[in-house]
Formats: C-alpha cells, sequence, structure tokens
C-alpha cells in the first residue's frame, strides 16, 4: 500500500532570503537531525545572471532500524539523492528527492517548496509532499513501512525547529536582513550568501523586531476562515499555525489526513462542503483511517442534504409541548470551556412526549441541540482562543423508574442514538450521569451497545449523592454554576418537565397527518439502485420549448454514468424492485423506461455526452429543451468499474455475496419554465454556518450544448 503525506502549509515570518540562508546551514552535516550524517555535491550550476541555482546532493542517512534487518538488508546506512531549484528572481526553492539505496524494492519520493507568502512578501512559505512505495523487502514490508513512516515523522516535526535554530543564530550574529536578487549583482550577491551561510556578519540592515513586525494587518491572524492562502490556483490550503490553534494538537500524519479528505471534498462536492472541525470529527470517529472516514462523511452528507438539517436551526420550532415538557437546556459551560447541556432525563415523561408530538418531531429536537451544539463549540473557539471541538452533557436521573422503560419510548431512544453516533460523531466530550436510580442498570444494558465504544469512555456514572464528593461534578463544573437542583446556588433556567396531560395526546389519524411528522418525513429527493445492465431512468414529458430540465443527484455508492436522450414516443415504465429501503419513507426502487428494443440515433437520441461519476461526488446541472417530447434521464453504472472507486474490505465481502454490481444515487429533478429557472436551484446551492464554499464551486461548470453540469 502506497502512504502517502501532505503537510499544511507553514509559515515563517522571515523574508525568503533570509530564510534560504537558514536553510543553506543543514548542509554539508546537520548536527539537529541526528540521522542525517552528511552530504556531497554531486552537480551545480548557476545561470550566467546568478538568478537560477542548481545543487544536486548525495545525502548520507543513518536508519533507527533493528541490527537484524540491517544485516539481512546489508547495508548500514541508506542514500538519498536530492536536487534543489533555487531562483532568486522568483524566490522560490524546489527541493527533490528520492532514495538510491534499494530503489528497485522501495520507492521514496518527496517535494518541498519554499515560497513568498502571497499576501506578505516579507513572509515564507513552506509546503511537503511524499509518499513511500514498498514493493518488497525479504519479507519484512511492513516493518519497514512501520519504521520509515515512524522516522519520516520524527524529522517533519523538527524541520521547522531546525529553519528557526539557524534563523536565531543569523540574527544573533547581526545577520537581519539579505537584499533581493537584482539583475546585473550576480557577484556581489553571491559573496553576501557566502557570508551569511558562513557564519560571519556582513553589515546588513535592519533588526529581528523589524522582521517579525514587517505584517499585513489582518493577514494570517489565524481566524477561523481567514487561514487560507487566496493566491493558490487549487483552492484553499490549511496554514499550520491555525490548526493548532482552531483545530488542537494533530500529529503529521493526521494532518495529512485532514489535508487529503478535504482536498478530495473539494474535488469531489460543489458548492458548499463541511468546515474542517466537521471533517476532523470523522476522522477521529474512525481513528484517522481516510477510507472509513471518508465513507462514512459521504453518507452523513447526504443525509445532512436530503432532510436539509443545515437549516434546521433557521427553520425549526420545537411544539409549545415540547417547550413545555422537554426538561433540557443549555447553561454556561465547563471548567474546559466546552458548552454545558442539562437534561433532566428523570423528569421527563417520555410516553406522554412520545404521544403528543410523535417520534420525529422529538428527533428533529434533539438534532437542534446538536447543532446548536455546534454552533457554541465555534463561539466558545474564539471566546477562549482554544480549541473547543464538543460539548458536556450532565444528565439527572432523579426520577427515573420503569415507566422510562416503556418499549416504544425505547426504541425511539434507541433510534435517536443510532442516528447521533452515525452524523454527529465526536462532538460528546463528557456525560456526567448523577442520581442514577437502581432502575439505571435496566436501561443502560439497553441503549450502551447502541453507543460508540470511543463515546462509552466518555460516561461518568454516579449513583444517589456521590455526585457531591471527591471526583464528583465539581471536579468538572465550576461551583458558581452547579445547578440549585443538585445542591448548587445557581438557578438553572430550565423546564420543569413533569406528565403530559392526556388531553394533548394525538389520535392515530391525527399523528399520521402530523405536520411536525412531515417536517422531517417529506424530502425532495429520492433513491434508487442502479444495477449492472439495468440503468435507472426517469422521463420528463416536455410540452413547451426551452423549458429547463434541472438535476441534483449523489453518486453514494460505485461509479456511474450520467446521460440525458430524448424521445418522440412515450417510453413505458419497467420497475426492477422496490425491496430494498433506505430511509423509513424512502424505498430505493430500480426503473427502466427505454425499450431493449428501441435503437440509439432511431427511437431516441442522446442529448448530453455521458457523464462519469465517481463515488461520492455531488452532481448539479439543467437543460434547456429544443423540442417536444420525452426526456429521459439516465444513471447507468460505469462498466469499468463494478463497484466503489476506493477497494475496501466491505466491498470485497460484498462481491462474495453478489452485491457488488449495484450502485446507489439519490437524485432530484424538475421541470421549469425558461423565465422561473434563473435562483431556482440556488437554495441547493446556497451555504450555511456548517459549510464552507469549496475552491471549485466557481471553476466547475461545465456547459454542453445548452445545459449546465456541474460537480
Amino acid at each position: 500500500m502506497v502512504q502517502k503525506y501532505q503537510s499544511p502549509v507553514r509559515v515563517y515570518k522571515y523574508p525568503f532570503e533570509l530564510v534560504m540562508a537558514a536553510y543553506e546551514r543543514r548542509f554539508p552535516t546537520c548536527p539537529l537531525i541526528p540521522v542525517f550524517l552528511g552530504s556531497d555535491i554531486m552537480h551545480e550550476h548557476k545561470s550566467e545572471d546568478g538568478s537560477l541555482h542548481m545543487v544536486e546532493r548525495s545525502c548520507k542517512l543513518n536508519v533507527d532500524a533493528p541490527r537484524l534487518l540491517k544485516k539481512i538488508a546489508g547495508v548500514e546506512f541508506v542514500f538519498f539523492i536530492q536536487k534543489n531549484t533555487l531562483n532568486w528572481k522568483d524566490r522560490t526553492l524546489l527541493i527533490e528527492a528520492h532514495n538510491e539505496t534499494f530503489s528497485t524494492r522501495v520507492l521514496v519520493n518527496e517535494t518541498c517548496s519554499y515560497s513568498v507568502h502571497p499576501d506578505n512578501e516579507e513572509w515564507t512559505c513552506f509546503e511537503q509532499t511524499a509518499s513511500l512505495d514498498i514493493k518488497s523487502f525479504f519479507g519484512f514490508e511492513s516493518t519497514v513501512e512501520k519504521i520509515a513512516m515512524k522516522q519520516y515523522t520524527a524529522n517533519i516535526k523538527r524541520g521547522r525547529e531546525v529553519i528557526e535554530f539557524y534563523l536565531n543564530e543569523l540574527i544573533s550574529q547581526g545577520i537581519t536582513r539579505i537584499p533581493r536578487w537584482t539583475p546585473g549583482a550576480s557577484g556581489g550577491y553571491h559573496n553576501v550568501l557566502r557570508n551569511a551561510t558562513s557564519g560571519h556578519p556582513c553589515g546588513m540592515e535592519g533588526t529581528g523586531a523589524e522582521l517579525e513586525q514587517s505584517t499585513v494587518p489582518g493577514l494570517l491572524t489565524a481566524e477561523p476562515g481567514g487561514h487560507n492562502l487566496g493566491s493558490d490556483p487549487d483552492g484553499d490550503k490549511l496554514e499550520a499555525d491555525y490548526i493548532q490553534r482552531y483545530l488542537g494538537q494533530l500529529t503529521p500524519m493526521q494532518e495529512s489526513a485532514l489535508i487529503h479528505l478535504r482536498q478530495w471534498l473539494q474535488e469531489t462536492h460543489k458548492g458548499k462542503i463541511p468546515n474542517d472541525d466537521h471533517i476532523l470529527r470523522f476522522l477521529r470517529a474512525r481513528d484517522f483511517n481516510m477510507e472509513k472516514a471518508r465513507e462514512m462523511l459521504c453518507q452523513s452528507l447526504s443525509w445532512r442534504k436530503q432532510y436539509q438539517v443545515d437549516y434546521i436551526l433557521q427553520t425549526w420550532q420545537p411544539p409549545p409541548i415540547l417547550e413545555e415538557y422537554y426538561a433540557g437546556g443549555w447553561h454556561y459551560h465547563d471548567r474546559d470551556g466546552r458548552p454545558l447541556y442539562i437534561l433532566r432525563l428523570g423528569q421527563v415523561d417520555t410516553k406522554g412526549l412520545l404521544k403528543a408530538v410523535g417520534e420525529e418531531a422529538i428527533l428533529r429536537h434533539v438534532l437542534s441541540i446538536n447543532e446548536e451544539g455546534q454552533r457554541r463549540c465555534e463561539e466558545n473557539t474564539h471566546q477562549f482562543s482554544s480549541p473547543i471541538r464538543s460539548w458536556t452533557c450532565l444528565v439527572d436521573l432523579e426520577g427515573l423508574n420503569m415507566r422510562h422503560l416503556w418499549r416504544p419510548g425505547v426504541k425511539a431512544l434507541l433510534r435517536i442514538i443510532e442516528v447521533i453516533e452515525a452524523n454527529y460523531p465526536e462532538t460528546l466530550g463528557r456525560m456526567l450521569i448523577v442520581q442514577a436510580p437502581r432502575v439505571f442498570p435496566v436501561l443502560w444494558t439497553l441503549v450502551s451497545p447502541f453507543i460508540n465504544e470511543n463515546s462509552r469512555r466518555k460516561f461518568l456514572i454516579y449513583s444517589g449523592n456521590n455526585y457531591q464528593g471527591p471526583g464528583g461534578i465539581a471536579d468538572y463544573l465550576d461551583k458558581e454554576i452547579i445547578p440549585d437542583f443538585l445542591g448548587g446556588e445557581c438557578v438553572c433556567n430550565i423546564p420543569e418537565g413533569g406528565l403530559v396531560p392526556k388531553s394533548m395526546y394525538q389520535s392515530d389519524d391525527d399523528a399520521e397527518t402530523s405536520d411536525h411528522i412531515r417536517l422531517w418525513t417529506e424530502t425532495i429527493y429520492h433513491s434508487s439502485y442502479v444495477y449492472k445492465g439495468a440503468p435507472h431512468e426517469l422521463t420528463a414529458e416536455i410540452l413547451e420549448v426551452e423549458s429547463v430540465i434541472t438535476w441534483d443527484f449523489d453518486v453514494l455508492r460505485g461509479d456511474v454514468v450520467f446521460s440525458l436522450f430524448h424521445s418522440k414516443r412515450a417510453p413505458e415504465v419497467h420497475q426492477k424492485d422496490s425491496a430494498s429501503v433506505a430511509t423509513p419513507t424512502t424505498s430505493c426502487i430500480n426503473v427502466q423506461v427505454i425499450d431493449k428494443n428501441w435503437v440509439l440515433g432511431v427511437d431516441y437520441r442522446r442529448l448530453e455526452a455521458p457523464l462519469v461519476c465517481k463515488e461520492g461526488e455531488s452532481i448539479q446541472g439543467s437543460h434547456v429543451t429544443r423540442w417536444p417530447g420525452f426526456y429521459v434521464l439516465q444513471w447507468k453504472m460505469n462498466s469499468s468499474s463494478s463497484g466503489s472507486s476506493i477497494a475496501r474490505v466491505d466491498d470485497v465481502l460484498a462481491s462474495l455475496q453478489g452485491t457488488s454490481h449495484k450502485c446507489k444515487v439519490m437524485y432530484y429533478f424538475e421541470v421549469l419554465a425558461s423565465e422561473d429557472f434563473r435562483g431556482s436551484m440556488s437554495s441547493l446551492e446556497s451555504c450555511s454556518g456548517f459549510s464552507q464554499l469549496s475552491g471549485i464551486t466557481n471553476n466547475s461548470n461545465k456547459s454542453h450544448s445548452g445545459s449546465l453540469i456541474s460537480r
């Protein structure tokens, strides 16, 4: 398996020329990097005007590997070839390195670059990418991979420290500014650089204080949303200081996983992608396994889109019964700055609420609480200037009894847990359960298997009054915010709950037509499977020319080919199956309308060039009709791929069970009059606080013969 690494952007608040002088001091040896034993120049070239300097070195490294492995390999040291291309005119340094030792068995490639910050010419940016591909190594491939990755990540951590060490050394010697290259100054310029890199003061002007203060106001202040380097043509790039301040401490490989998943989303999802903290939650939930986190996140994004969860804080208004009888609410924050939510579960009449408002309304209310929790985490991150990624929940079980174990109520609770676990991973920082009664172990036995192991480790359970002693809630909450009903002095503005009057219960007929249920279950999106040899097809009958057919779909599984056809003949509908259910309300039905006896070019014709859509991609598009008749939207399995675009164990097992020849799409389409088209899809592309605009949004539109297709 190929291991890849992508660094965030490091920013040195020093001019490019000074950073280059510090970089050159690493050669021919670098005591700060013990594995780097020395280097010899193999080839060197300077342009006539002195603007270009190319150096090729052979670098000797000592690998920290077991003695037995070195003996089997027959080497004590490994050699790398490093090629540096320094352009003084453009103020860039490109470093390319690859291994010379065991190059037929192990492929190591690394590319680094130093360049001027796009918004501040007094700052220098550094980026680094690398790949490791072990073809064979005497049967020790796994061991070699672990050794290589461990040593490489250790050197990554040291890289910035080394540059900063030599920068400080230069400044201590009075070298605080090096003049830029100018045409015709080649000889004198190289003398200046030689003095700087050899450690002799050369009477240059400037002070370290001037360098630190030579900033552009408001630039890279590590504010969320202001961390990207705007002139990057490939989209936003994460800056290392921003990650540390607002996302927390990450290892180099964890940073790399975040960057890779973020880049993948920018390439495949048009318009909006989750913010960095949200992506990071899914990576943490899957132990930074890129493929597993990607699959989990894509399923959640489709779920959010299908049920318009991004807008729940703006659109959801709890019924008055919930506001009065749901005994929960937000209450300041804990000692770590996490938002604190208090739920007096023992005072909640679960049976009464379910019969009064229905399960869907309660689920939607819980989702709004989770969305509000994420918003408060962002606010607290700003307030405390420290990453606040999760919130604390304090659950008071006083009053919990057997009536809370009512079977429909437990079933609803398990469904809520399942939805939250799948779509809000790593949002719970700590769960404080107090005054647990004797009946609690029964409830815990029922619900704990549905809670992720990482989440279960965050539960602290106190029976009776144990929460008031050492190790109790006072260790996590400031004394002045402990609620009065738990022995504190703070008045907690949370509904007291209580029994819901039976007069507020819905009848069976009311429950079926409840507005609260319709708010959750109705959606404009539908799902369908696409089988090998059985595409999914939809028909739109057009009576007036210049009508506009618009579509919006997500590829949930496998790779598909999307096409648009036109026919004057009325197609017949052939339904394959309706057995598989994607959601409680939406069936996955495969439909074909193009008769197998029809001939392309005779009975019907293609209007759109086939568009290959990869798993996880989000596609929006439209077509302006030119003729009346029947227009067919078709999703067909990509013949070059019979499953997921990324091989996984689950896919292999599925293929053994005969289910790999199946893709899945979630789609929506409508036909509009031409005068109504503009702005009709804007709601599908709008941005909310949950999301940030993808870097490819404005560059992804592709026009095809009067149509628009966007990824």
